[in-house]
């Protein structure tokens, strides 16, 4: 003879309420604006996000634009520049974001740059500091956690041109 299945309970309607009440963090929106993006963060994390952004300011070439995609700050190639993507977003060449228990560095000429990455490594251990960084993104909690020269030079080191050239290859467009 079978089991019977025990229908699922249905959750109480009160503890339901209860969590759609809930608003999210101001850190967790998705503003539109950069600004808009600074000033929803606690201020203990608006600080690092704000000098991380004047890192990328300070060394990125000439040509990516700033803009607010993916719930992050984001440099690249905007669509009205480059529109023929596989996601149909503007490509990310740098990104920079707060994330729950740390704050996130993307480095997407180094997801497609293995000498890049490995300079990285090398440098953040010359240096002392953990690396902790995954295929482009580097986590760390202060700008402290960071050797911010070798940054500056990754970051520095691939024009607009040459980042679409990049993806185009890697892509056969």
């Amino acid at each position: 003879m079978a089991a019977k299945k025990s229908p699922a309970r249905p959750k109480p309607k009160a503890a339901a309420r209860k969590k759609a009440a809930k608003s999210k963090p101001a850190w967790k929106s998705r503003p539109t604006t950069v600004d808009g993006y600074l000033e929803g963060l606690p201020p203990e994390k608006r600080a690092v996000i704000a000098a991380g952004r004047k890192l990328v300011q300070a060394n990125i070439p000439q040509g990516y634009a700033e803009f607010m995609n993916w719930g992050v700050i984001n440099w690249g190639i905007p669509l009205s520049e480059f529109s023929n993507t596989y996601n149909g977003q503007p490509l990310c060449y740098v990104a920079l974001g707060a994330q729950k228990n740390y704050s996130s560095l993307y480095l997407m000429g180094c997801y497609g740059n293995a000498k890049l990455t490995a300079f990285l490594k090398d440098e953040f251990k010359k240096a002392g500091k953990k690396f902790d960084m995954g295929k482009s993104c580097l986590r760390f909690k202060s700008l402290d956690d960071l050797e911010l020269e070798s940054l500056g030079k990754v970051i520095g080191s691939v024009t607009p041109g040459q980042y679409l050239e990049m993806y185009k290859r890697v892509k056969g467009l």
